[in-house]
């Protein structure tokens, strides 16, 4: 049949692999270090991987072509998650670091949801650390990503039904781990499939790296995903 699909111009391709990481349908992969078309019939002719090409090597074409299998695409995606869950493991065995995705909605029940004497946990993963977590895991497919200072938790009284409920949220503190998170978040982004960010960070100056490396992290990125940034007052109130 004939039928709009990508075109993908090997002179101008980089290898980089943006194109294979922003396909969702796993339609692209990287050989011979240059993207190719490799599934046509995982190619649904959307372009989600033109915006993420640096050169521009990416267009689309009409063109005979097999039409697009979506039954195939998702089970492709399910053995791929099945094969993410079997091998995924944290190296060095330690507890603290030993990963785990909990989910509250089955857990919870709409009787502690509503009644505020019973506050219930909106943490969807573990670890939540930066310096922790993992750059791939099973839990960050399709995420909404919460970025949040350490102190926020404690300072904003109502930070788990507000803003972590239904997110996987990564929390640290740049200036007490002396670190620049940016190329984590980086790789975190990047090599995941994140729906959007949302940075809370406090008021405080120090908090300024952790916006900063996650902006840096958007832009390194390739991608194109909402994201937002909310600032919270030393005395506990939202500022933005």
């Amino acid at each position: 049949m004939i039928r709009k699909i990508i075109h993908i111009d090997e002179e101008k391709c980089n290898g980089c692999g943006l194109c294979a990481s922003a396909c969702h349908e796993g339609a692209i992969d990287i050989v011979d270090g240059k993207a190719k078309l490799v599934r046509e019939n995982f190619c649904d002719g959307f372009g989600d991987c033109l915006p993420g090409c640096p050169t521009g090597a990416i267009s689309f074409e009409e063109r005979e072509a097999p039409a697009y299998d979506e039954a195939a695409v998702k089970e492709s995606q399910k053995k791929k998650m099945e094969e993410k869950m079997n091998n995924f493991h944290i190296a060095g065995g330690c507890p603290g670091s030993r990963a785990a995705e909990f989910h509250r909605e089955k857990e919870i029940s709409s009787e502690q949801t509503v009644n505020s004497y019973h506050p219930v946990s909106r943490l969807n993963q573990w670890p939540c650390q930066i310096k922790l977590l993992p750059t791939q895991a099973p839990f960050f497919d399709g995420a909404k990503l919460l970025i949040a200072a350490d102190c926020t938790a404690y300072a904003y009284a109502n930070m788990h039904e507000e803003f972590m409920k239904g997110k996987i949220t990564v929390i640290g503190c740049p200036k007490l781990d002396a670190v620049d998170y940016t190329d984590k978040l980086t790789e975190i982004i990047r090599d995941n499939d994140i729906k959007s960010v949302t940075i809370v960070r406090m008021e405080v100056p120090c908090c300024g790296g952790l916006q900063r490396a996650a902006e840096n992290a958007l832009r390194a990125s390739g991608k194109f995903i909402p994201w937002q940034v909310v600032t919270i007052s030393r005395d506990g109130r939202i500022l933005d």
